[in-house]
């Protein structure tokens, strides 16, 4: 959602290939009868859910600051499972106006994965996406308009239009057909993969902020300590942090009032060829 306003507005093939969903397979995580069921929770462009407010967690989650020592610790001990955060902080991007999280999220996620560019106003003959050009390309105005998101955000449908229209191959998960052990095999599957990218739709309150619905990059997990790393592109405001799963599925639960959905995550790759 905009950050300007409390209220909100942001709010197709498998998650998993068979080489990793084998190789998570011995977690003990349900292994086939998991895999199906969080295949049939991912829903796709104009499918319906069933929306629910009803998982908030009874009192703020702790906050851990990545740039502080226990920040740091986790993402050294996520190992294997922080594949994502070296190209996120290389593109990393400040949402350009306070509604933009949507599409700061969307720039990085289409740089950091090499997605073909147009050229970017003010650089000479340089491709790269920004939060300009996204919005100019032809493929990109079936879903979104700049000056409308300037006013109320983006939807989590509409990030995945967004995504899908530039060619990449985008998932969407809606939070309230997500079980917990779902989303923890969701990150563990996708953090530890650097061809793919996992984007957060989640209300801040749900996670002791101030603010409303939000949009932006998951970098890193520690199964350890059960904690998800948020790269927050409302910077001037929030830095990233580390918060418990549990809490971040109960901010993924919410409901984004302009679509009368949950919110919840998109997952997207490069196609191929």
């Amino acid at each position: 959602m905009a950050e300007a306003r409390q209220q909100d507005r942001n709010d197709k093939t498998p998650l998993w290939k068979s080489a990793r969903g084998r190789r998570w397979g011995a977690a003990g995580l349900s292994s086939l009868g998991l895999l199906l069921s969080l295949a049939a929770a991912s829903v796709v462009r104009g499918a319906g859910a069933r929306p629910s407010n009803s998982v908030r967690p009874a009192q703020a989650p702790a906050l851990i600051p990545l740039t502080s020592a226990a920040g740091q610790a986790l993402l050294t001990r996520a190992g294997t499972l922080r594949a994502d955060e070296p190209s996120l902080a290389q593109w990393f991007e400040t949402q350009a106006n306070l509604a933009f999280c949507g599409a700061a999220s969307a720039v990085m996620v289409l740089n950091s994965l090499g997605q073909p560019a147009p050229q970017a106003a003010g650089y000479g003959s340089y491709r790269f996406w920004t939060q300009t050009n996204l919005f100019e390309a032809t493929a990109s105005q079936r879903f979104v308009n700049a000056a409308v998101v300037a006013r109320e955000g983006m939807t989590l449908e509409q990030l995945d239009g967004l995504l899908a229209s530039q060619g990449l191959r985008v998932n969407r998960y809606h939070g309230d057909r997500l079980t917990l052990p779902q989303l923890r095999l969701l990150l563990r599957l996708n953090l530890a993969d650097p061809g793919d990218r996992l984007l957060a739709n989640y209300d801040r309150s749900a996670l002791g902020q101030k603010g409303g619905g939000h949009i932006s990059p998951l970098a890193a997990y520690d199964p350890r300590k059960d904690r998800v790393l948020i790269l927050d592109v409302a910077r001037y405001r929030y830095p990233a942090v580390w918060v418990s799963t549990e809490a971040l599925w109960a901010a993924l639960r919410t409901v984004d009032r302009s679509s009368g959905l949950s919110r919840g995550l998109v997952s997207a790759a490069r196609a191929v060829p």
